[in-house]
């Protein structure tokens, strides 16, 4: 056998022990997500979970209005600066934030699978009509001149809202989270 046939002998023997994904290309995630291996090891250590490929960081703005209702039953003024917090999409608050790796986290989010993607989104809506609705009754409360009340609904909003920010928590960091309707509605009504 000639020296050019044993290299071809050993470049077959090289290209057999590759693995799979060392020559294939990476197929698209069952989810529809085709980015979500590369994103996973892009996000590897930049405080973006490598499973949900979501980040806490978002829940900050969340944390923000939970800590400016706690102040209002002492601090009623505060209500104002309650009135001022909008619910921002996770793209805005990205885009807004100091995050080091603030286009990597929306271009993450944006390739999120979808069994996490769609409970976390479901969760930041509901916070953020709990958070609208819970300064409308605060607000009344406090109209009404009655202290308590003012503690009651102020308890009853920040406890809902922290609630709502472990589930989105959870599923940030890599837990399934299935909708519960039913929860979310008692939550409502209380």
């Amino acid at each position: 056998m000639s020296q050019t046939g044993n290299k071809s002998a050993v470049g077959n023997l090289a290209e057999s022990q590759k693995r799979p994904e060392d020559v294939l290309p990476t197929p698209p995630a069952r989810d529809g997500s085709t980015h979500s291996r590369t994103l996973a090891r892009l996000v590897r250590g930049k405080n973006i979970d490598e499973t949900s490929l979501l980040a806490t960081d978002y829940l900050n703005h969340f944390n923000e209005i939970i800590m400016l209702i706690e102040m209002i039953p002492s601090m009623p003024e505060c209500l104002e600066d309650a009135r001022e917090w909008q619910p921002k999409s996770y793209s805005e608050h990205f885009r807004d934030s100091a995050f080091a790796d603030k286009d990597l986290a929306i271009l993450a989010y944006e390739n999120s699978p979808a069994r996490f993607r769609e409970p976390f989104d479901s969760a930041v809506s509901t916070m953020n009509s709990l958070a609208i609705r819970g300064l409308e009754e605060i607000s009344a409360a406090l109209d009404s001149g009655n202290q308590d009340m003012v503690a009651h609904k102020v308890e009853t909003v920040t406890g809902n809202l922290r609630k709502f920010v472990d589930v989105a928590s959870a599923i940030i960091h890599g837990t399934e989270v299935t909708s519960d309707q039913s929860a979310v509605d008692a939550i409502f009504d209380s």
